[in-house]
């Protein structure tokens, strides 16, 4: 019983606040960095991070010029994870063991980005690295959210046939409405000369009977 109750709950929480259905896990696929920045060692200590989140050190990359592919199973991983379609600030940078560290690139990273169909997205910058990320999560939200984009723009075609229909219904109904007035008009009218010409005929007939009465004929008849 307590378990139905938190499942149905657990729908009316998710139906309720739907940015919250995409959970999408990103994890890096290869790096290579092209610089080093600190002068002291020639072991950069190169890490990840997105704003208000932890560093994600990366302890294999050790040298310039060198690709590093990752299985996305290392202790580091995943880098981030998307709870919402926004988009998050994050770079690679270099820790520097005097002054601030040094920054490769910092970007807007979003789940829009994944728009290859095997969840692919590579980022990179002149002279300094490039890296490449999977997300397969984010390519399947985005194809959710087109097929949504897709209804919605249906919904609305749909919507917009139906304005027409009505407002065609609309005139054609007017129009037909001012049809049968002028047919009721007319009709009224033919109906009031048939019955003035009938009271204009039983006025004749009452006279010629008042003549009879009064033994009023002809004149031919009286000579």
């Amino acid at each position: 019983m307590a378990s139905r109750w938190n499942s149905r709950v657990s729908i009316i929480f998710l139906f309720c606040f739907p940015e919250l259905l995409l959970s999408a896990v990103v994890t890096l696929d290869s790096l290579e960095i092209y610089t080093t920045h600190e002068w002291l060692t020639s072991t950069p200590t190169v890490y990840f991070k997105c704003n208000e989140e932890k560093k994600t050190v990366l302890p294999d990359v050790k040298k310039a010029h060198a690709v590093y592919h990752f299985k996305g199973e290392e202790s580091f991983q995943p880098l981030t994870n998307f709870t919402s379609k926004k988009c998050k600030r994050c770079g690679f940078y270099e820790k520097d063991r005097i002054k601030f560290d040094d920054v490769f690139d910092e970007w807007e990273f979003c789940p829009s980005d994944f728009t290859s169909p095997n969840g692919i997205y590579i980022h990179s910058k002149d002279k300094e690295f490039n890296a490449t990320f999977l997300c397969d999560e984010c390519v399947k939200r985005g194809a959710v959210d087109n097929l949504d984009g897709d209804s919605h723009h249906h919904n609305e075609g749909h919507g917009v046939q139906w304005y027409i229909v009505i407002i065609v219904a609309s005139i054609v109904g007017s129009i037909l409405l001012m049809m049968g007035v002028f047919v009721a008009y007319k009709y009224w009218l033919k109906r009031k000369r048939q019955q003035e010409q009938a009271r204009f005929l039983k006025l004749f007939e009452e006279e010629d009977d008042i003549e009879d009465d009064l033994g009023l004929g002809p004149l031919s008849d009286s000579i």
